[in-house]
């Protein structure tokens, strides 16, 4: 009796952690959340539809042909990690590992970097300048406006 009393409070607590994550990943979809943080998609969140679109559409092509550069930085970091994890240190062999993930992160962030320029160079000022708003937006800057003049 006592082993399933405790399987039927395991069962409820469960079913009860389970509805919570999926009514608390409901309410994270539905209210469309933009990118957040410092990402270079997060700049274009302000972008319209059409061209927000396109913008993201873009970006996501870059990470489609760059995915054999990603996986290659994210098997770099998980070496580094192994070999932070050993008993003696090998530090040539880390900093080799940490090298390889760093240049797999820059090429694929220049890649990036490149398709925006060939975006911004496509669209019109009103959407240059909303990417610079995004920008200045995700590194912290305030609008930046006329400057001011001095009496």
């Amino acid at each position: 009796m006592s082993t399933s009393r405790n399987l039927l409070i395991a069962s409820v607590v469960a079913n009860v952690f389970l509805a919570g994550a999926l009514a608390g990943g409901a309410v994270w979809i539905r209210s469309g959340k933009p990118a957040q943080g410092y990402s270079l998609e997060a700049a274009g969140v302000r972008l319209p539809d059409q061209q927000r679109m396109l913008f993201r559409k873009a970006l996501r092509e870059v990470r489609r042909e760059s995915h054999d550069i990603i996986l290659a930085g994210q098997q770099a970091r998980r070496e580094a990690a192994d070999l932070l994890r050993q008993p003696v240190l090998d530090t040539a062999a880390l900093s080799a590992a940490l090298e390889r993930a760093r240049n797999a992160d820059v090429t694929v962030r220049t890649r990036l970097e490149q398709r925006i320029v060939e975006f911004a160079a496509a669209g019109s000022a009103e959407d240059r300048s909303v990417l610079a708003e995004g920008l200045a937006r995700r590194s912290g800057q305030q609008s930046s406006t006329a400057p001011k003049k001095s009496p």
